[in-house]
């Protein structure tokens, strides 16, 4: 049938419809600029930071800890690492290995975390995996990067029925605080531990409780009796008699009979009582109601679990084991209450460890591990203290918040920003600059799961990939700052002393850690010279400068907050330094120290910005520019310094449509490689003329700017070499 002159008219403008929309995808998606690096040969650039390294780790003697610091034993020097958790576990080949441990030394890095089992599933030890750790500790080694183990995580392990030392699972569930109680369990454990350490290696012959490259033995990952998992629910019958035994044995011996303890208590019976035995609360009672039921409790689990951490040390230590041992990392119930009598436990280690991520809003079927076409999410700026849903108060929560605990090192061994999210550009120079402010002593970014530049596309990612533009790209800047403390450590603005026994009267600590504070809490901190115990403390000094935790006898806080250094009403948080300047109300960062200036976050919003040998102006709402001295000087004393810049990176393909709540649904998570958004400004250098050269992602030269005293940033280059001629 013939067309009408509408219909015509209809296709046609259907037709115009298509092609106009087909255009401006194509535009948008040419606006992005492929990242897609060669492979690296390794050759010697200006980007190589492998210098920064020991010849080998372990050259000036195991890692020791000394007045809240990481030290070369030998030499008694300093050391801060800048870590991942890796390498990849499909990296088996040893030469393999040490390549991938040539590339993480070239960005700056000088510890790995390597995060898994050495055990089968009936408990057995697994030769294989033992020497997968030692061929990983060998080859890290060779670059000047020591090695952490982690060897146990409830989440690896599910017990069978027919395993006689641990009673009462079937193989669905996992073993969460077991082997804190089970001491059948924990001799399967210590076995472990032997293999691993007393094993000789099969290409070196060496074992690792000699090796001063192992940095660090990890008691445990992830578990404790003050976290959530620690319930009925988890723990089978058998073994939570277990422990209820314990417990009544713990009470009968404080109070003389199960009767006393109900009359102390003024308590009725719960669920699990018997005439032989006493049951738990659970921990949301214990931290809110706190009864003397609660009290008792709590001082029964930290026994318990800082008796299973000691002797876990001293059994490590008989096997000759001379690096550091740390106890767990964990997170519990309360911030405020149950918090700092974990991080008790943890004081019969050599340092105190945590995990943090940054987190976002993040919905659909297995999204705690996955993103999926169909996941609902939604855009976090750290710098801003974004809340995790859109439209609710400002958040005061980071896992850069690093209070020291009783004078020992401090490491967070898991930590990133996760994706999707678009603000994951701030995430390096946002750790390494109040990292070196805090004086914090590792931070080990999760996860180098991959070696090569890849979004990693299945049907599904990972929301961890290290390996990214604005991630693993901003390494070098990010680990110069942190490593060499081109930031400055800021003044002790907060000292914290609590008394064990207010603790075990779950009174709390006025400086939990991992606690969120949102904006209309903020309103009721006091504003006082000295603070008192009962005060929570206002979050945002952990941007002023460093903060100190000690148990003692006694309570007491000391606040030393230079005046005007918070500004809620201007949303500004300056660094007793003078060199940080934290703009949360337009999100931005800028740093102006004497070999480190620069600026991440909305860039536009800082129009032209004049720090004390550059100025920078910039069009992107989101981005970060700085220029690092590369010798260790002051800027204007220095004859080589880097200019490293970036943009939002995003999956090639990447594709969402707004849904509710200003949240955004993924239509496509997209394919290799990654593209980055084109980068724009211009940096200008004063009082000097400088040899400019343009850098590809590897380092090597790509372009001669010539002799300038101002650089266009060009839309797809990350990193410039600076040669001054002083004027």
């Amino acid at each position: 049938m013939d067309e009408t002159p509408a219909l015509r008219k209809s296709s046609r403008m259907k037709l115009s419809l298509i092609v106009l929309l087909a255009t401006c995808v194509l535009s948008r998606a040419q606006e992005w600029i492929p990242f897609d690096p060669p492979a690296d040969d390794f050759a010697e650039t200006a980007l190589d930071l492998r210098s920064l390294n020991e010849k080998f780790a372990g050259e000036n003697g195991p890692i020791a800890a000394r007045h809240g610091k990481f030290i070369h034993s030998a030499s008694g020097n300093p050391v801060r690492f800048w870590a991942v958790n890796g390498p990849p576990s499909s990296v088996k080949d040893p030469a393999e290995l040490r390549r991938v441990a040539r590339s993480l030394a070239k960005r700056g890095v000088n510890l790995v975390r390597i995060h898994g089992a050495v055990f089968k599933q009936d408990g057995e030890v697994d030769p294989e995996k033992v020497q997968h750790v030692i061929d990983v500790v060998e080859a890290m080694k060779t670059e000047g990067i020591y090695t952490l183990a982690s060897i146990y995580f409830p989440l690896w392990f599910r017990p069978k029925a027919d395993l006689d030392w641990l009673a009462g699972y079937d193989g669905n569930k996992h073993p969460f605080a077991a082997l804190m109680f089970n001491q059948e369990f924990q001799a399967r454990y210590r076995k472990w531990w032997d293999a691993l350490l007393t094993t000789p290696g099969a290409r070196s012959g060496k074992k690792l409780v000699d090796e001063p490259a192992l940095m660090c033995a990890e008691i445990q990952n992830e578990d404790s009796f003050f976290f959530w998992t620690f319930n009925e629910q988890n723990i089978p019958e058998p073994q939570l008699a277990m422990l209820e035994r314990q417990f009544t044995e713990w009470v009968v011996a404080k109070h003389g009979s199960i009767s006393a303890a109900l009359a102390k208590w003024n308590s009725s019976k719960v669920k699990r009582d018997t005439s032989e035995r006493l049951g738990f609360r659970p921990l949301w009672n214990i931290a809110n109601e706190r009864t003397a039921r609660d009290k008792d409790t709590a001082e029964f689990l930290l026994e318990l679990q800082t008796r299973f951490y000691t002797e876990a040390s001293a059994y490590l230590r008989k096997l000759g084991f001379k690096g550091l041992i740390t106890a767990s990392n964990w997170a519990t119930a309360s911030p405020e209450v149950l918090g700092p009598l974990e991080k008790l436990s943890y004081t019969v280690g050599d340092f105190i460890d945590r995990h943090g991520y940054f987190s976002c809003f993040h919905k659909g079927d297995n999204a705690e591990w996955s993103i999926r076409d169909g996941h609902v999410y939604a855009e976090r700026s750290a710098l801003r203290f974004d809340p995790v849903e859109a439209g609710k108060p400002k958040l005061f929560v980071h896992p850069v918040m690093d209070p020291h605990y009783n004078d020992k090192p401090s490491m967070i061994s898991e930590t990133t920003f996760t994706r999707p999210n678009r603000f994951r550009v701030e995430a390096p120079l946002y750790y390494a600059a109040y990292g070196a402010l805090q004086d914090s002593d590792a931070i080990v970014h999760f996860a180098f799961d991959g070696a090569g530049w890849q979004v990693k596309p299945n049907f599904w990612m990972q929301p961890w990939t290290l390996m990214s533009p604005a991630m693993m790209g901003q390494f070098p800047a990010a680990a110069l700052i942190y490593r060499q403390g081109l930031v400055k450590a800021g003044d002790l603005v907060a000292k914290v002393a609590l008394s064990r026994k207010d603790l075990l009267d779950l009174k709390g600590t006025p400086l939990p850690q991992d606690a969120a504070f949102d904006e209309l809490r903020l309103k009721d901190v006091p504003e006082t010279a000295q603070g008192r115990v009962g005060d929570r403390l206002d979050p945002l000094l952990h941007y002023v400068g460093r903060s100190e935790v000690w148990f003692t006898n006694e309570n007491k806080v000391e606040l030393h907050l230079p005046s005007r250094s918070i500004n809620h009403q201007r949303k500004q948080v300056r660094s007793t330094t003078g060199e940080l300047l934290l703009d949360y109300g337009n999100g931005t960062l800028t740093i102006n120290a004497p070999a480190v200036q620069g600026a991440v976050g909305n860039l536009r919003s800082l129009g032209e910005l004049q720090l004390g040998e550059i100025e920078l102006e910039s069009d992107l709402d989101l981005g970060s520019i700085v220029v690092v001295s590369l010798d260790g000087k002051p800027l204007k004393d220095s004859s080589r310094f880097l200019v490293q810049v970036m943009s939002e990176e995003q999956n090639s393909g990447w594709q969402t449509t707004p849904a509710e709540k200003q949240t955004l649904r993924i239509t496509s998570i997209g394919r290799d490689p990654w593209s980055l958004k084109p980068i724009s400004g211009t940096l200008r250098f004063k009082n000097i003329n400088a040899k400019v050269t343009a850098l590809d992602p590897n380092g090597k030269p790509l372009t001669d700017l010539g002799l300038t005293s101002e650089i266009k940033l060009q839309p797809g280059t990350l990193y410039y070499l600076v040669t001054t001629q002083r004027s």
